[in-house]
């Protein structure tokens, strides 16, 4: 693609749309940038080498007065934006930044998608690739724009990226080598409209592939299993409730890998020895460890790295025991199926904080779950009415409501006794509150060791 003075509008001005701005202007395309937000609100754009004419912020501009050649998105802009339509309408084409980012890349690529477990799956697949020994990055949808991070990687280089549904919804051209679907579950129905239509923009990280590339798919979503007969690459399936004879899934307490024509059966590693808990994280040990053997480590080497694993931040990560209660920050865990699992991950007693900006999501399931694992539910946001609803609905004993998220964190501690676990896992997206639900997740560690002296 000839780039020189090619015009180019990046709709979104946050870090995946500056790093995108980044990456043109190095092509030598002429880049204009737009944001709904002002330039007060965006941190980092003063940075961007943008004039006031390439800078439209504060408004939608007129699709006339910039006449772009290429449109690219930012995650979080809808496809509904005028822009977006009137650029369709003309077949302009319109490129998700990871398609951006990845379109000189000769890296093998590995992609991971799913309602829940995409982020810690593609922190451990990024930590089994480097035992590979290959310059690696891991980036995406895990808090770090691909744009910025590819650039001079060679075929010898490996990119391992989380892919929401969001960045696959516009590729064009990017082909994932390794292609991992989780799971599908209800999500950000608001912006997808249906789950047909979530689960296409899913499948489209196998859009791409070919008959020497990799899909992992999971055996026990019958929707993800669904999508089998329509692959083009190799498939590989894993089920951490029924064993597979081709394929990795469990035998006898053992994550084993087995081939069917072969008649062969390896086993990998016991779930014992995972730091890992829950059965859903089954699925991502199970995804990673397909991943990792396709990158060429053995059986041997991606046991050694699943044994040292030892999760990520927001995703049940555990705070500390703080006067013989446990502290669990799920922060994470964004909608009912992630708070789901959370909840089935632990035995103890639990406290439950939720709440926060409903994703047009029905409660009524999750509180069914709540009712049966949960002795304290604690509610707060925007949210708070319709969970408190369908937990009564459903018959959910000991409701509280929380004016802030600070008076959240203190009822908790107020309501646990010694052996059992509060659980941040709000079912919700935080952005009634937070930025991100990293800022929530970080202020539940801080509120809950600032109300502890040291742990015991």
């Amino acid at each position: 693609m000839e780039w020189i003075n090619k015009r180019v509008l990046v709709i979104g001005a946050g870090l995946s749309g500056q790093a995108a701005v980044r990456k043109l202007q190095r092509l030598g395309a002429e880049v204009f940038l737009t944001d709904s937000k002002v330039l007060e609100l965006l941190a980092g754009v003063e940075d961007l080498e943008l004039d006031q004419a390439h800078l439209l912020l504060g408004s939608v501009p007129e699709f006339g007065l910039i006449n772009p050649e290429l449109i690219v998105l930012s995650p979080g802009v809808s496809p509904k934006l005028s822009l977006v339509q009137i650029a369709i309408s003309q077949n302009v084409s319109v490129w998700s930044e990871v398609e951006l980012a990845m379109y000189d890349c000769p890296a093998l690529c590995v992609g991971v998608t799913g309602t829940n477990g995409k982020t810690t799956t593609t922190t451990l697949i990024g930590e089994l690739a480097k035992r590979t020994g290959r310059p690696t990055v891991v980036a995406g949808n895990i808090g770090v724009a691909l744009s910025g991070q590819v650039d001079g990687m060679g075929e010898n280089s490996i990119v391992v990226a989380e892919l929401s549904s969001f960045q696959l919804e516009f590729i064009d051209k990017l082909r994932v080598h390794v292609a991992i679907l989780l799971n599908l579950t209800p999500d950000h129905l608001d912006r997808h409209g249906t789950l047909e239509a979530y689960l296409a923009s899913k499948a489209q990280i196998f859009k791409n592939q070919t008959a020497t590339d990799l899909a992992i798919l999971n055996w026990d979503d019958p929707l993800v299993r669904g999508l089998g007969p329509q692959m083009r690459s190799r498939i590989l399936y894993f089920s951490p409730t029924s064993f597979l004879q081709d394929g990795i899934s469990l035998w006898h307490d053992q994550i084993v890998y087995a081939e069917k024509e072969k008649r062969t059966m390896i086993p990998i590693i016991s779930p014992k020895e995972l730091h890992l808990r829950g059965a859903h994280n089954l699925e991502n040990v199970m995804a990673a460890a397909a991943a990792a053997k396709a990158l060429g480590l053995s059986w041997t080497e991606i046991a050694e790295g699943l044994r040292q694993f030892k999760g990520v931040e927001h995703r049940e990560e555990i705070v500390g025991t703080y006067e013989g209660v446990l502290f669990v920050n799920d922060s994470k865990g964004t909608n009912t199926d992630a708070a789901t699992k959370a909840l089935l991950a632990f035995e103890e007693p639990l406290v439950l904080i939720a709440g926060g900006k409903n994703k047009g999501l029905d409660f009524h399931d999750f509180m069914k779950v709540v009712r049966v694992k949960v002795k304290s539910l604690i509610l707060l946001g925007l949210a708070a009415d319709e969970l408190e609803q369908a937990a009564r609905d459903e018959g959910v004993q000991t409701i509280i409501r929380a004016t802030t998220f600070e008076d959240g964190v203190e009822k908790a501690i107020a309501e646990a006794v010694p052996g059992d676990v509060v659980l941040l896992s709000p079912a919700c997206t935080s952005w009634d509150m937070f930025k991100s639900y990293e800022e929530r997740g970080e202020l539940f560690k801080e509120l809950v060791r600032r109300h502890y002296r040291e742990p015991i």
